[in-house]
C-alpha cells in the first residue's frame, strides 16, 4: 500500500468511527430525551381521580364482598383489570392483561378459603420479550382489627397510591416500546399475609419468567409524618443485603469475597438512587439497608424468598394516625386513612421514578450473568462475566468497601473480561453492568452468587 493509499485509508477509517460515534451520541440523546418526556407524562390528577375510584369501593379488606359491582375488593380488583384493558386499548393491545388467583385458608388472618386475586398487564419487550422489570401495588385494605371486612377502609394512601402510581406508569410507558418487557401489578391479599405476592411469584417460577426485579410501591403519597415532619424531597427504598435463597456454601463464599451489602436487590436500590438523581427535580433517595421498616413487612418480601431481586419504594415520612386505623376521632385526633391526607403531585413524583427505573431497565440489556473475579496478591483486578443479549458493551465500576453507591467506572468495550490495573482487589469492591448502543445500562452486579441477578 502507497502512503497516499495509507493515508487514504486512515482518513476514511477516521470518518467511518466520527460517523459511528455521532450515531451513538444522538441514540445516547434520543434516549434521554424520552426519559424525560415519560417523567413529564405522568400526572397528578390522573393519580388522583384513580385513588378517588378505589376509595370510593368503600373496603378492599382481602375478606370483603366480591359479587357486588359498587363494593368490595372483587369491585376493585375488577376495576383494575379494567383499566389495564382500556390502556392497552388505547395502545393498539400492547398489554397482555389477566389474573393470576390462589386459595388461602388456614392461616390467622385468612382461616377458611379465600381466592386471592391479582391483576396483571405486561408490555412485552420486542428483543428479550421473557424478561421482565415489574412495578407492584397493593389492592387490599384493612381497618384496626386485621379480620373486620365490614367497616370502611378507605386505604388512601395505604395502598391506594401506590396502586393509582401503578395504573399512571402503564398509561406512561405504554406509549413506548422497549426491548425488555415491564409489568404493571395489582396484589391483593398483601394485608392478611403477603398472600397476593407469594402467589404471583410461584406463578413466575412456574412459567419461567426471567424477572430482573419487582419495584413494590407501598404507600407513595403522604409528606407529613406523625413525628411533625413534612418534607416531599425525599423517598426511601428499603432492600436486602444478603439473598434469602443463598445456601450454605454461597454464605461461606460470601465471608471470604464480601457481599453482603451487594446483593442484587441492594444493587437494583442504588440504580434507583442513580435514577433519582438523573430524571426526577428535587427528590433525594434514602436507602435503607434493610429488608423493610423494623419488624414489618411489604409485598416484595414473597419475591425475595423466592430469589427474585425486589425492592419496596415509599415515602419517607409516615402518619401511623392513617394506616390500620377505624375513621374516628379520638383525643382530637383523626385517624383513617382517608384522602385528604394524600399529596398527589408527590404521589406524582415517585410514580415518575418508578416509570424511569421500570424504562432505563427495559431499555438496558440484561444484568451480565456468571460475574466472577480474581486478582489476590496481584497488583491489579480482573473481572470476567457472560455476554448479554442486546449489550453492545460493559462498563466495570468499583468503590470504597464503606461507600454506599458506584463512585468509580470505566467503559471497557464489547468484551467478556477487564483487568484494572493498579487497582488493588483487597481495597475495593467490584461490579459490572451491561449498555445498551443508546447508552442505557443495567444495574450493577457484583461477582459470585453474592451478587446474582439469577
Amino acid at each position: 500500500m502507497t502512503r497516499r493509499n495509507q493515508i487514504n485509508y486512515l482518513s476514511n477509517r477516521l470518518a467511518l468511527g466520527a460517523a459511528f460515534l455521532m450515531l451513538i451520541s444522538s441514540a445516547a440523546r434520543a434516549s434521554e430525551a424520552q426519559m424525560h418526556d415519560i417523567v413529564a407524562a405522568v400526572s397528578a390528577d390522573r393519580i388522583e381521580a384513580s385513588i378517588e375510584t378505589l376509595v370510593g369501593f368503600g373496603t378492599r379488606h382481602t375478606l370483603s364482598e366480591t359479587q357486588s359491582d359498587v363494593r368490595g375488593i372483587g369491585a376493585a380488583r375488577r376495576w383494575i383489570e379494567a383499566e389495564f384493558n382500556r390502556i392497552s386499548d388505547d395502545c393498539g393491545t400492547c398489554l397482555e392483561v389477566f389474573t393470576v388467583a390462589g386459595v388461602v385458608s388456614g392461616t390467622d388472618r385468612i382461616p377458611d378459603p379465600v381466592e386471592v386475586v391479582n391483576v396483571v398487564a405486561i408490555l412485552r419487550g420486542t428483543e428479550d420479550p421473557n424478561r421482565l422489570t415489574i412495578m407492584s401495588g397493593d389492592i387490599d385494605t384493612r381497618v384496626s382489627d386485621p379480620m373486620n371486612a365490614e367497616s370502611d377502609s378507605p386505604g388512601a394512601n395505604d395502598n391506594g397510591s401506590g396502586m393509582a402510581g401503578v395504573i399512571e406508569a402503564a398509561r406512561v410507558l405504554s406509549q413506548y416500546r422497549f426491548a425488555g418487557s415491564i409489568g404493571f401489578v395489582g396484589l391483593s391479599g398483601e394485608e392478611q399475609g403477603l398472600n397476593g405476592g407469594a402467589i404471583l411469584a410461584q406463578h413466575a417460577i412456574d412459567e419461567g419468567w426471567n424477572i430482573d426485579a419487582v419495584i413494590n410501591n407501598d404507600m407513595i403519597g403522604n409528606i407529613t409524618g406523625v413525628n411533625g415532619v413534612t418534607n416531599n424531597t425525599t423517598a426511601r427504598v428499603f432492600s436486602e443485603g444478603t439473598r434469602y435463597v443463598e445456601t450454605g456454601q454461597e454464605a461461606r463464599q460470601r465471608r471470604i469475597q464480601g457481599g453482603e451489602v451487594d446483593s442484587a436487590s441492594r444493587n437494583i436500590a442504588r440504580y434507583v438512587d442513580e435514577m433519582a438523581d438523573r430524571y426526577i427535580p428535587n427528590l433525594d433517595i434514602m436507602m435503607v439497608y434493610r429488608l423493610d421498616r423494623f419488624g414489618r413487612g411489604g409485598h416484595h418480601r414473597p419475591f425475595n424468598e423466592a430469589g427474585f431481586p425486589a425492592v419496596r419504594i415509599m415515602e419517607t415520612n409516615e402518619n401511623y394516625t392513617q394506616q390500620h386505623q377505624d375513621i374516628r376521632i379520638e383525643d382530637g385526633i383523626a385517624y383513617g386513612d382517608t384522602i385528604e391526607h394524600v399529596n398527589f403531585d408527590y404521589a406524582a413524583k415517585l410514580t415518575s421514578l418508578n416509570a424511569v427505573v421500570l424504562a432505563g431497565m427495559a431499555k438496558a440489556p440484561a444484568p451480565p450473568a456468571n460475574v466472577e473475579i480474581r486478582g489476590a496478591v496481584r497488583p491489579s483486578t480482573t473481572l470476567s462475566w457472560d455476554k448479554i443479549l442486546g449489550a453492545a458493551s460493559y462498563r466495570v465500576h468499583w468503590r470504597l468497601t464503606t461507600s454506599p453507591t458506584w463512585d468509580y467506572s470505566r467503559a471497557v468495550g464489547d468484551v467478556d473480561s477487564f483487568t484494572l490495573e493498579n487497582v488493588v482487589i483487597d481495597n475495593y469492591f467490584f461490579g459490572v453492568s451491561s449498555v445498551a448502543e443508546d447508552g442505557s445500562q443495567s444495574p450493577v452486579v457484583f461477582p459470585g452468587p453474592a451478587g446474582s441477578f439469577d
